[in-house]
C-alpha cells in the first residue's frame, strides 16, 4: 500500500482553515431516493454451441479435482448439493466421455457463475442496483478452457474470489461459525461480495448503509472515514455503485415534489416572506410549482454534494443538521447519504481527484457561490450492504439489518440458485436469449437538478 503524495499531506492542515464555519440547523430535509423497482428476474445464459465453445476432453484427473472442490464449497458460502456431485462421481467411473464432458462442464459453469456472480437470484437481492464488470473480464468458458489444458480446476474456481481482503476475513469467519443462523448470516455477506466486481479497484468511495459510515480509499489505503445518515426504513437507501464525476460546492437544491407537498407549498403560498428568508426560490404555482432553494447556512445540502449521477437521484451531500451524526443508529434521511465532516470530504475530494489547491477549494467555499471541481479521473462510489463486516479483534461483528434484505437471501439458500451464466447446446438454439441493454442516464434524467 501506497504512501499520500506529499501534495496531498500537505493539504490536509489547510482545508479546515480555508473555509468558514457553517451555522446548523434542524429538521432538514434533501431530495427523496427516487425509489425503483427491484430486478426479480435473472439474465438469461449465454448459449453457446459444442463447436463454439471448442471444450478440451475432461480428463478423469481434472473431474476429480472438480469432484473434490465441490465436496468443499461449503468453505466459499455455497452448497455442494447444488452443482451434481452425485452425478459427477457416476459420469467419472462410468467410462463414457461424452457423458463426463457434459455433466462435468454443467457442473464447472453453473460452480462458476455462483463464484463469480453470487448464488442468490435477483428476486432475492432487495433494491441491489450494482454494474458488475466481471462478466466481460472473466468469461467462464475461456477460463474452462485453460483450467483444463493446464490442469488447474480449483485454482481456476478459487480465483474468482473478490479480492478485497473483507472477503476474506468473512471466509475465515465461515470457518468458525458457531451456530447455523451466523454461518447464514456470514453466507449471506460473501454473497453480496460477489454481487459487486471482484476488484473494486485502487482509488472509491465506500458507504456501508448499516454501519453508518463512508470511507475514501486511495491506492487501496483508507484514508478518511466519514459518519453517515442514511435513508429510513420507508425511503430506503439503494445500493449501487455510480461513477463520481465531481464536487459541487454550495450547491442549490432543487426540490422533489414530495417535499414540496409536505409543507414548503403551503408556506409559499400562505407566507411568501418566510419562505424567501429560508432561501427559496420559485416559479409556477399549485400542481406546476418549482422550487428551488439557493446557497446558504440553511440549504439542505449544506455546503457539498458529490456529482454521481443515478436514476435513483442519490449522492452524498452535507447537511446543517449536525446533530443526528451523534446518534449510534442514524437512518434519518430521505435516502441520500448525509455526510458527516463536508468541508474534509469535499476537499479531500478537491485536491485529490479535482487536482485543486486548498485554497482554491477555501476560496470557493467562503463564496457562498455554487462551485462545481470535476474529477480528473472519474471514480466509483460504492453504496453498499453488508451487515456482518470485520472487527477490530480480528474476527466479524453482526450489524442491524435495518431494511431487512437478509431474510430474502437466506430464504433463498434452501432454493434452488441462479442457472448458469453459460450453457453448452449440442445445436444452436432455435432463439438465442437476449440481455436488454442498460438504461444510460444523464445529469438531465436524474430528478437531482
Amino acid at each position: 500500500m501506497s504512501k499520500l503524495s506529499p501534495r496531498f499531506a500537505f493539504a490536509l492542515p489547510l482545508l479546515f482553515a480555508a473555509a468558514p464555519a457553517l451555522a446548523q440547523t434542524t429538521d432538514v430535509k434533501e431530495d427523496s431516493v427516487v425509489l425503483q423497482p427491484d430486478k426479480v428476474t435473472d439474465d438469461a445464459p449465454v448459449v453457446e454451441t459444442l463447436a463454439e465453445a471448442n471444450l478440451p476432453d475432461w480428463s478423469a484427473g481434472n473431474a476429480k479435482a472438480l469432484l473434490a472442490f465441490i465436496g468443499n464449497v461449503g468453505a466459499e458460502g455455497l452448497f455442494p448439493r447444488d452443482y451434481n456431485p452425485d452425478g459427477l462421481q457416476a459420469a467419472i467411473v462410468g467410462g463414457d466421455q461424452a457423458r463426463l464432458d457434459k455433466v462435468a462442464t454443467d457442473s464447472f459453469l453453473l460452480l462458476a457463475t455462483h463464484l463469480r456472480d453470487g448464488r442468490t437470484p435477483n428476486a432475492a437481492r432487495k433494491q441491489w442496483f450494482m454494474t458488475d464488470s466481471d462478466a466481460e473480464q472473466t468469461p467462464l468458458i475461456a477460463l474452462l478452457t485453460s483450467a483444463l489444458l493446464s490442469n488447474s480446476v480449483p485454482d481456476a474456481l478459487l480465483g474468482l474470489d473478490p479480492v478485497h481482503p473483507d472477503f476474506a476475513k468473512l471466509k475465515a469467519a465461515l470457518a468458525v461459525a458457531k451456530t447455523p443462523a451466523d454461518a447464514n448470516a456470514i453466507r449471506v455477506n460473501m454473497e453480496r461480495w460477489r454481487w459487486m466486481p471482484r476488484d473494486l479497484g485502487s482509488g472509491y468511495v465506500v458507504s456501508n448503509v448499516p454501519e453508518y459510515l463512508t470511507r475514501v480509499v486511495h491506492d487501496g489505503v483508507v484514508i478518511a472515514t466519514h459518519k453517515a445518515v442514511v435513508g429510513k426504513p420507508s425511503t430506503p437507501t439503494p445500493q449501487l455503485n455510480p461513477m463520481a464525476t465531481g464536487v459541487i460546492l454550495n450547491p442549490t437544491w432543487t426540490l422533489p415534489r414530495s417535499i414540496i407537498n409536505e409543507g414548503i407549498g403551503a408556506t409559499i403560498a400562505r407566507n411568501p416572506a418566510s419562505a424567501r428568508a429560508q432561501g427559496y426560490t420559485w416559479t409556477g404555482s399549485g400542481k406546476t410549482l418549482s422550487v428551488v432553494q439557493q446557497p446558504g447556512a440553511n440549504n439542505a445540502l449544506g455546503v457539498m454534494k458529490m456529482e454521481m449521477l443515478n436514476e435513483h437521484a442519490i449522492y452524498l451531500h452535507d447537511t446543517p443538521s449536525k446533530g443526528a451524526f451523534a446518534q449510534a443508529a442514524r437512518a434519518f434521511s430521505h435516502g441520500c447519504i448525509r455526510t458527516e465532516r463536508a468541508l474534509h470530504f469535499s476537499g479531500l475530494m478537491a485536491v485529490m481527484f479535482a487536482g485543486r489547491s486548498p485554497e482554491e477549494f477555501g476560496e470557493a467555499v467562503a463564496s457562498g457561490k455554487t462551485t462545481r471541481f470535476g474529477f480528473e479521473n472519474p471514480f466509483p462510489v460504492y453504496v453498499a450492504y453488508w451487515t456482518v463486516v470485520p472487527d477490530a479483534k480480528g474476527g466479524v461483528k453482526k450489524l442491524a439489518d435495518i431494511y431487512g434484505r437478509d431474510a430474502p437471501v437466506v430464504a433463498s439458500f434452501a432454493k434452488p440458485g441462479r442457472t448458469a451464466a453459460v450453457v453448452i447446446s449440442p445445436a444452436p438454439p432455435t432463439v438465442v436469449p437476449t440481455i436488454p441493454a442498460p438504461n444510460v442516464t444523464t445529469q438531465a434524467t436524474t430528478g437531482i437538478y
